[in-house]
């Protein structure tokens, strides 16, 4: 849910980045961070274990310059891909203002994206939402590798509703921007329809 600071003249959007362990959630944030302009950055912050796992979430805000005389800013989350960190998941996605799906393109992950998508599904459904309902968008990462699952197989199991989709390598920056972009477009218009700012 966008927060209005009238009188600091701000809208704050919160963007949720989705999907299981390893799969580069934290390497977007990270791509994100390191090639954005520090004036229109934050500072990012990582809670991760030993085995660099995000624990929690990675939190950046994005200065997207004005809309209608409000500065936009972009919050920006990662959820733990760990099923055990469930809470943490719902507590993050709860008032997401749009959602970007990250699958691993590797062939042995399938059975762990179907699992989180269907957890997404479940926890947003939780929160009071539904992904029909929430600006969505899809990140097939690590398109790289040598072994990856076709877009048909990874389109089939993971985006039946169809919504935008990007192939991805977020430690290179291979659609890492796009696919913001895109997700970034759907809520401002979305804010457009309904938020009399």
């Amino acid at each position: 849910m966008s927060y209005v600071n009238h009188m600091a003249r701000e809208l704050n959007c919160q963007i949720v980045y989705y999907g299981p362990g390893l799969c580069g959630k934290t390497a977007n944030l990270q791509w994100i961070h390191g090639q954005t302009r520090s004036d229109a950055r934050g500072k990012m912050i990582s809670l991760a274990t030993e085995t660099e796992r995000t624990l929690f979430f990675d939190f950046l805000p994005i200065d997207l310059g004005s809309v209608r005389g409000f500065k936009v800013r972009f919050h920006i989350y990662t959820v733990p891909g760990q099923v055990f960190y469930d809470a943490s998941r719902k507590l993050v996605l709860k008032g997401a203002d749009g959602v970007i799906f990250v699958a691993d393109s590797q062939p042995s992950r399938i059975e762990a994206n179907i699992e989180s998508v269907e957890n997404l599904a479940q926890n947003l459904a939780e929160t009071g939402s539904a992904l029909d309902r929430v600006p969505y968008v899809v990140q097939y990462n690590k398109r790289d590798l040598p072994e990856v699952s076709p877009i048909d197989d990874l389109r089939a199991a993971l985006n039946p509703m169809g919504v935008p989709e990007f192939e991805a390598s977020a430690v290179k920056g291979v659609g890492v921007f796009e696919t913001l972009k895109a997700l970034s477009k759907q809520v401002l218009v979305r804010l457009a329809r309904s938020e009399p700012i």
